[in-house]
């Protein structure tokens, strides 16, 4: 699933090199998967009123029901690391 998000934010950025993707466990069953973008990114990533990472995490729960697993995917802070 880390690969299929790469994937998808490299295609809506300006900065792919800049693009880092990391999954931590979350529970049992899930993980959440963070994406960490150039600052100048962040807004394409994130979408007018959010729709863009709103249909991301759409995607990631359907290809993630068909493997029995739960996925989230945040925004990391490029400060901090975390969302």
């Amino acid at each position: 699933m880390k690969e299929f998000v790469e994937y998808l934010v490299k295609r809506l950025v300006k900065y792919p090199d800049e693009v880092s993707v990391y999954v931590r466990p979350d529970g049992e069953d899930g993980e959440t998967i963070y994406v960490k973008v150039a600052e100048s990114d962040v807004g394409k990533v994130i979408g007018r009123q959010g729709k863009i990472i709103m249909s991301m995490r759409t995607l990631v729960k359907a290809a993630a029901t068909k493997q029995g697993k739960k996925y989230s995917v945040e925004i990391a802070d490029g400060k901090s690391g975390k969302a």
